[in-house]
């Protein structure tokens, strides 16, 4: 079957390869001149089942206030007029509650563990490489009360057999020996060891050269303009370099997928969440982090990469501008600086932004449309990374007519009620 790849980031390329293995014929179709160039370019570098929640999560609301009052907010809205802005907001509200909670945080560890062990299973395969380790994230608590909460998400861990281990600060010192210097700033933490950790952009390079030796044309630089369709099916898209045909074909454009897809009549509650990373060249290895340590107040993930700490976070609800603010810079460098003092120089640190598309209920939009040979694959939010591999083997298999490893519940379009038309699911499915 020929099949096109709308998108060459993370979850594009990562879907283009599981199609190739599957035996078909897979052209990507990406803007920018190669892969992995927007949102998964400096990304906070976490491959996290065990992290994986939604952002919509009881007393949210009541959080949000408190923290646009922080001097380093994790959270930033600019006034907007788009009634697409608060149409999502709106339903992340409406997600804000335990029971909610519970099932999509539920949704979403089912993929990123499927995913870990996709991921996993590709590294033995190709022995692809991307400064990787697997040493787990470290969730850092500055007070008790972030400690104590962490047991309804320990609850939700314990029912899907997620390990875990709590951590007073001899826990903490044990596995991320460098806060020893600034142990007074924390009482405890929750660590994930099944967490990995990487640099996504090598990995979506060296993936996509893997692609390519099986046969995956990538067609960088060009950009995409709308799709044509006849009936329920997709006939062709067309491009800056003209209309191509396919079998089937699968939209991964990230937070900009809900754009082509209002064209067909299709709307999905994907939207962009700014985000921001620093990449701060290593001085000292011994006071830099080991892995992943996500400052819970910030909201901030310090990774190591190789020679460099990515530091990543924070999230601002401001459309499609990718505007670098210096304000958020800050918030990124003091949490490195204030945890990890001696680790990095951050005065050289790479500054970066990146959009990414998240869904109200944090579960990422895969599977079929109301276009028999369309096929989403978009919505991860933060977690594209993380869900990548096992994400695009869902795909590559449905496309495939094959029944996922993993349910289907909660994880197509269709969760959203009545607001589109019925989607239609491969008979190997129904």
């Amino acid at each position: 079957m020929k099949v096109i790849v709308l998108g060459a980031g993370v979850i594009g390329t990562a879907t283009a390869y599981y199609l190739a293995k599957a035996g078909h014929e897979v052209t990507v179709i990406e803007r920018q001149q190669g892969a992995a160039l927007e949102t998964s370019f400096a990304n906070a570098g976490e491959v996290s089942p065990g992290y994986s929640a939604p952002w919509a999560g009881p007393g949210v609301p009541l959080k949000a206030i408190k923290w646009l009052m922080m001097e380093h907010s994790p959270l930033a809205i600019r006034p907007t007029f788009d009634l697409n802005t608060w149409r999502w907001v709106m339903q992340m509200l409406m997600n804000c509650t335990s029971s909610r909670y519970e099932v999509n945080k539920g949704r979403m560890l089912r993929m990123a563990e499927y995913s870990r062990d996709v991921l996993q299973q590709l590294r033995a395969d190709t022995g692809i490489s991307y400064d990787e380790r697997t040493q787990g994230t470290l969730q850092l608590f500055r007070n008790h009360a972030q400690l104590e909460a962490a047991d309804a998400d320990i609850a939700i861990l314990n029912r899907y057999g997620v390990k875990y281990e709590k951590l007073d600060k001899a826990g903490c010192l044990k596995v991320e020996p460098a806060l020893a210097k600034v142990q007074e700033k924390f009482v405890g933490a929750l660590r994930l060891p099944g967490d990995e950790t990487g640099d996504c952009f090598k990995f979506t390079q060296n993936l996509a050269k893997l692609a390519e030796g099986l046969g995956v044309k990538f067609r960088y630089g060009v950009s995409i303009q709308r799709l044509i369709y006849n009936g329920d099916q997709v006939s062709s898209v067309i491009t800056s370099e003209g209309e191509l045909t396919a079998d089937s074909f699968v939209l991964a454009l990230g937070s900009y997928s809900p754009i082509l897809l209002r064209e067909l009549g299709i709307r999905i509650p994907v939207y962009p969440i700014k985000g921001y990373s620093i990449t701060v060249p290593i001085t000292d290895a011994s006071a830099a982090p080991e892995s992943t340590v996500m400052d819970e107040t910030y909201k901030v993930a310090i990774t190591r990469l190789g020679d460099r700490i990515r530091v990543g976070g924070t999230a601002e609800i401001t459309g499609y501008n990718l505007e670098l603010r210096a304000d958020r810079r800050a918030t990124l460098e003091y949490s490195v600086s204030d945890l990890f003092p001696a680790g990095g120089d951050v005065s050289k640190a790479e500054f970066w932004t990146g959009l990414r598309p998240m869904t109200p209920d944090g579960t990422p939009v895969v599977g079929p449309t109301p276009y028999r040979n369309l096929f989403l694959n978009t919505g991860h939010g933060t977690l594209g990374w993380t869900m990548a591999c096992g994400s695009g083997q869902f795909v590559a298999d449905i496309v495939s007519g094959k029944r996922p490893a993993i349910s289907t519940e909660g994880l197509f379009m269709d969760r959203y009620g009545s607001m589109n038309r019925p989607i239609i699911v491969p008979k190997e499915l129904a």
